[in-house]
């Protein structure tokens, strides 16, 4: 008996419990390219046909048609401050968790299937109130999977600040830098990653500490030079927070940050992240990085409250911003603050501004990040064991359907 076919629109995982899956009729990203290959999925992780064929020796029990579309991982966003009118670093703690599940809700539209809710520089008591709530879980059709915090800040340059709130930015982390990270954030239980200013008294003991456990360095906001930049990676920094944002601007005698992209002693993996949405980054500069170091670009939206929103005033933090067409801007200053460009978007501008390919400007918004995280053994790719959370898309990155554990969790009822 042959294998029940259906469409992607009519599949319902619920019905197909413990089937083996075999998504057909589509182009699937994997190993920088796309291939005309069908993606074999059972208890949601994906399964290598050789096994299925020559030693299970198993026909699939329902074949899903893709409709011609590109099949790919679901996109990763590393830094996401907020949407749909949602600020983590200002909503109340009562409102937050369910908040939070709102927002994560929302993204599965826009192709996002895991993310790190971002905290910008903050008081105490906000770190303290929310990193409680915010805890690590899984994806689902209730929403994409919460990887852990970015806390961006507040340990950070005064100078370099962008649209954070002065008063809350610490530049001294003292005699004991562990003890002050802990005193200020409570736990990094719920953190996975923080951006940190190098050049802090005491930020390179602090990038050593959290390196130790677990936590993602990223460093931005930040007045270092090259020098200070690469003391921090040896120190156990990873990554570069939005490149050319919040940090000095390249100079031919001191590159500063930018400058670790082609730093010779840098000999551990280095990723940078990049906001492609037109506004923050001129595309020659996308277009410099790319051509610089293109394995460690990664995506991020550095969206605020106001994605999805329109036009007006939002909140970001205890700061009041103007969203006007893609420009969000701090109220009565010229400071960009933050994105309302969405995933989908930004892969776009990256394909125009670098001049890449789309399967290389899709690895910056689903393998990079999983690398740079450390989780591309399962997230990311459409490797044989990953998890089966991947997209449906077409040449213009507009999303068909999002999957998580190859259940559909989103089908976007009318594509242009």
């Amino acid at each position: 008996m042959g294998a029940l076919r259906t469409s992607f629109r009519n599949f319902d995982l619920k019905d197909h419990e413990g089937k083996l899956l075999q998504f057909v009729n589509c182009r699937i990203l994997r190993d920088s390219k796309f291939v005309a290959e069908h993606l074999w999925v059972e208890g949601g992780r994906i399964k290598n046909p050789e096994k299925v064929f020559f030693e299970e020796r198993r026909r699939a029990d329902v074949q899903i048609d893709c409709g011609g579309l590109i099949l790919c991982p679901g996109f990763i966003d590393v830094q996401f401050n907020g949407g749909f009118g949602i600020d983590f670093s200002s909503i109340e703690s009562e409102k937050f968790e369910k908040g939070v599940e709102f927002v994560a809700k929302k993204l599965l539209g826009y192709g996002v299937t895991s993310f790190l809710p971002t905290i910008i520089t903050s008081k105490p008591e906000i770190y303290h109130n929310h990193l409680p709530l915010l805890k690590r879980k899984s994806g689902s059709r209730f929403g994409a999977e919460i990887l852990g915090a970015h806390l961006e800040g507040p340990f950070i340059s005064k100078a370099k600040k962008g649209a954070h709130p002065i008063e809350n930015v610490v530049e001294d982390m003292g005699p004991n830098p562990a003890v002050m990270l802990l005193k200020m954030y409570g736990s990094l239980d719920n953190v996975l990653m923080v951006t940190i200013a190098p050049e802090l008294s005491g930020a390179l003991q602090a990038i050593e500490f959290m390196d130790q456990n677990g936590v993602i360095v990223s460093i931005g906001h930040s007045s270092a030079g090259l020098i200070c930049g690469e003391e921090a990676f040896s120190a156990g920094a990873r990554s570069i927070t939005h490149l050319f944002n919040g940090m000095l601007s390249y100079h031919h005698r001191d590159p500063g940050l930018v400058g670790l992209l082609a730093s010779k002693y840098i000999q551990r993996d280095l990723y940078y992240g990049m906001i492609s949405d037109g506004i923050h980054t001129h595309d020659s500069a996308l277009r410099l990085a790319h051509r610089t170091r293109p394995e460690g670009l990664v995506l991020v939206t550095d969206a605020i409250s106001a994605f999805g929103m329109g036009e007006g005033v939002h909140r970001l933090g205890d700061q009041t911003v103007r969203v006007k067409g893609f420009h969000a801007v701090i109220e009565g200053t010229e400071t960009t603050a933050g994105s309302v460009a969405s995933m989908p978007f930004c892969v776009q501008r990256l394909v125009k501004a670098a001049r890449c390919s789309l399967e290389e400007a899709l690895e910056c918004a689903t393998l990079r990040p999983a690398q740079l995280l450390r989780i591309d053994d399962r997230k990311g790719t459409l490797a044989f064991g990953a998890d089966a959370d991947f997209i449906l898309i077409d040449e213009s990155v507009q999303i068909f359907a999002t999957f998580i554990g190859a259940e559909r969790v989103f089908l976007n009822p009318k594509p242009n």
